[in-house]
């Protein structure tokens, strides 16, 4: 939003304060300032005011001229000048600017010679003195001024304008009046609103023939619509000073009646816009919801198609405005318009918003509108409006306004105390102190009454453009915003330390973070969201529907991510398209995975691991398989409390691949019981569709933070036996499709059975594994070492060999599994 220091003087008397200060009240009122503008010309030493006395062709130059140019006697007197301009007649009083002149841009002016003629200066266009951006001739200075007279003192005088940005909870803040309410309460200026003269009993005859009624069928997004008839308007452009302030925040005028909509608009906060009366079909208003499929071309030539859910301004045949954000080409105002209606209306937020957000389409009014408009000084904004067209483009007012539906109820009030204050505060501030402060607010105090301790209970009356204000506590920010923070006395600070452990979710993202590092991996931080495109493969379609988001900003970022895998290939991608070497990644963060029909938020950790055909060490690291994978992902569930080799591992198929290369990677745990792991090939064609080269290996480990807060205990020392370890081996004959792990699991049931409290069973590993001649079709050896250890002693052969019977005999009895001999 951009504040005008000119304009801010008709509303609150600010000589004599520096933009300076103004600056730092802004800020300290809750306020921040992004940029200070000067505008104007700068100081200009050395350039003044010349008659240009003659004109004559530049004897070896056709587009220059040589002029003779009065500086008055003070300057040198008649100086001879080349000039370029086009406009450089005999008559015109010009700046110039003369030799040691300092010009904007540190250029300067120095006697010379153009193509061979001398030159004792310049004379100036706006552009050159930094005032406009017309550079197609010379400044031509009105009203004669004295030949000689410095150019500052014949300039108009700069402005100063702030460039703020106002926080979403203060929209009264959205125009000039508002900004000097603020700054009327802080430097203690009484505040000036602006005159309204216009009323209703002035008005002439009403017109039928240009407006003869106003519907509104959708009452619930416009609670209220009014409609003034202005005859005998004269359309041409606007007085310097009504351009002059356009200009300053960064506006174009166009006529007079659009610039008094946009000077009400950036004066009150509240827009306004002009109906050319004879381009209304039928001389109907009807404020209505849209067809579907109904289109209408906007001021920005560009033809938007409307829905049901859209509100326009139309007459009896056609759409007009898109109500609260942009009129249409077929119904502004041109050259040739005579008669308007001017509507001022208040329309919802929430219906503002979304119809903006579906035609992307935002405007100076919308963006008001969205934040709230304050629908109590609607009259007065429309009456000011009235005001200026009548004065400026002249007219009268035909009839009494049309006004459809009831004034907005308002009453807020708030009671407070000074104790309360004071209390919420830390500090006491004077009771005098705060009334002054609410006052200047327009903060009115309307009841007084004695409390038992905390002082007086104040009854506080809110504005209506105060919605903000609805508890006692936002009366301590208004007090202390005006008061001055400054003013906070120091004291000392007691901040007592707070001992406990980090948070689970926390601890593991260290520490696989901290493992996988020492594997030579490279963490990566990803966006959250992801496209629709990219998660075709690696969600169903039910669990993509859950996670879109129902409102996108961006359309490559418009689904939660079920999988950290993606951005993952992403950077795997651009790394291989730089020729950077870095092929092993991993990356921590939240994904979301459905669980039960509902989406459900996940701590997760990937990794992934790319063929690197363009590293030319001279020692290749072993290239990644499988099993690489798995062992990988099993040290990142480890922290987590989950021994991955102790879990049952399925082979991943065509049908839940979901990304994942069916045949050459695996999946562990469900996510219904808390967590879930995948490892191995990624797809091929989808890794290929990422755009990576070569074979990519990847796991990930996904697990609820309720599950990894339960599984994070502090781990305990637990002293090792300094006795030797008894080993013992057996070979068994299984299935050849029985899982390794499955058997090593019954094993070591059995095993634990046998040796009861007597000794430890402290592993059982596969050591071989045999398929072929001697054996069965359909059936494989597997070998096993069994270690057996005691805390106090070393084993004996006796009692060793009993346990290693014990469980050869319950194998024989309770499996189908065939010990071999």
């Amino acid at each position: 939003m951009k504040i005008s220091f000119n304009w801010l003087q008709s509303y609150v008397d600010l000589s004599g304060v520096s933009a300076e200060d103004i600056s730092r009240a802004i800020t300290l009122l809750g306020f921040e300032v992004e940029q200070v503008i000067r505008t104007g010309a700068p100081e200009l030493k050395n350039v003044v005011v010349g008659e240009i006395l003659t004109r004559g062709k530049h004897p070896n130059a056709d587009k220059l001229s040589v002029c003779t140019v009065d500086v008055g006697p003070d300057h040198g007197g008649v100086r001879t000048i080349v000039c370029g301009a086009p406009n450089c007649d005999a008559g015109h009083r010009v700046p110039v600017a003369l030799p040691g002149a300092i010009m904007p841009g540190n250029f300067e002016i120095k006697l010379s010679k153009i193509r061979g003629q001398e030159s004792q200066g310049m004379m100036c266009s706006a552009k050159e003195l930094t005032i406009a951006e017309d550079a197609q001739g010379l400044l031509l200075l009105p009203g004669s001024p004295a030949i000689g007279t410095p150019i500052n003192k014949v300039l108009p005088p700069g402005d100063t304008v702030f460039d703020i940005e106002i926080t979403p909870n203060r929209p009264d803040c959205l125009s000039h009046l508002g900004i000097a309410r603020e700054l009327s309460a802080w430097f203690k200026k009484e505040l000036r609103y602006p005159e309204v003269k216009f009323e209703s009993a002035h008005a002439t005859a009403a017109r039928a023939d240009l407006l003869k009624s106003v519907r509104v069928t959708a009452a619930t997004e416009c609670p209220l619509y009014t409609a003034t008839v202005i005859t005998g308007v004269k359309i041409a452009p606007s007085p310097a000073w009504l351009q002059d302030r356009l200009r300053a925040v960064g506006l174009r005028p166009i006529n007079n009646v659009v610039d008094i909509s946009n000077f009400v608009l950036l004066e009150y906060g509240q827009p306004t816009h002009a109906f050319d009366a004879k381009k209304i079909s039928g001389s109907e208003i009807i404020v209505r919801l849209a067809a579907d499929g109904e289109k209408l071309t906007t001021l920005d030539t560009k033809e938007r198609a409307l829905t049901s859910s859209m509100l326009v301004i139309a007459d009896a045949a056609k759409p007009l405005v898109i109500a609260g954000i942009m009129g249409g080409q077929n119904s502004g105002v041109d050259d040739t318009t005579t008669d308007l209606v001017l509507e001022v209306a208040y329309f919802k937020r929430q219906s503002v918003r979304a119809t903006s957000k579906k035609l992307a389409l935002s405007s100076d009014s919308s963006y008001r509108y969205e934040r709230g408009v304050d629908p109590h000084s609607l009259e007065e904004a429309a009456h000011r409006a009235i005001d200026l067209i009548l004065e400026i483009a002249g007219g009268k007012v035909a009839g009494a306004t049309q006004k459809i539906g009831g004034d907005i109820p308002w009453q807020r009030e708030i009671v407070v105390t000074p104790g309360f204050i004071n209390e919420k505060l830390g500090f006491t501030i004077p009771d005098a102190d705060m009334k002054a402060a609410l006052e200047a607010l327009e903060l009115t105090i309307v009841r007084e009454e004695p409390t038992e301790s905390r002082g007086p209970a104040w009854t506080v009356s809110i504005p209506s453009w105060r919605d903000d204000l609805d508890r006692p506590i936002d009366l301590v920010e208004e007090v202390l915003r005006v008061y001055g923070t400054e003013k906070i006395p120091a004291s000392t600070v007691l901040a007592p330390g707070l001992v406990g452990d980090d948070d689970a979710v926390v601890l593991f993202n260290r520490q696989v973070a901290t493992a996988l590092v020492g594997q030579g991996f490279h963490e990566c931080v990803n966006y959250t969201l992801r496209s629709a495109r990219e998660l075709q493969v690696a969600a169903t379609a039910p669990a993509l529907a859950e996670l879109a988001l129902a409102n996108p900003f961006v359309e490559d970022q418009s689904h939660l991510r079920p999988t950290l895998i993606t951005g993952l290939l992403d950077t795997l991608k651009l790394n291989q398209s730089r020729g950077v070497s870095a092929s092993r990644l991993f990356e921590t963060g939240r994904v979301f995975l459905e669980r039960n029909g509902q989406l459900v938020e996940c701590v997760a950790v990937a990794f992934v691991i790319a063929e690197n055909s363009g590293d030319r060490a001279w020692l290749k690291r072993e290239t990644a398989d499988f099993y690489t994978a798995k062992n990988l992902t099993a040290t990142l569930t480890a922290p987590a409390g989950i021994e991955l080799a102790r879990q049952p591992v399925a082979a991943v198929t065509e049908a839940n691949a979901f990304g994942w290369q069916s045949g050459h990677s695996a999946v562990a745990g469900e996510i219904q019981h808390g967590w879930t792991a995948r490892f191995g090939l990624l797809d091929l064609a989808a890794v290929k569709t990422a755009g990576v080269e070569g074979k990519v290996y990847a796991g990930q480990f996904a697990i609820l933070p309720e599950k990894l807060a339960s599984a994070s205990a502090r781990r305990r020392y637990q002293p090792f036996s300094l006795f030797p370890a008894a080993l013992r081996d057996l070979a068994l004959v299984v299935d050849d499709t029985l899982p390794a792990a499955e058997v090593q699991k019954t094993l070591a049931k059995v095993a634990r059975a046998a040796t009861g409290t007597a000794f430890t069973l402290e592993g059982v590993n596969v050591f071989d594994v045999y398929r072929g001649k001697g054996l069965p079709e359909g059936k494989k050896s597997l070998a096993f070492s069994f270690v057996f250890r005691a805390a106090d002693r070393t084993l004996t052969d006796d009692e060793v060999n009993t346990a290693f019977n014990k469980i050869q005999d319950e194998l024989t009895k309770s499996t189908p599994y065939q010990i071999r001999k």
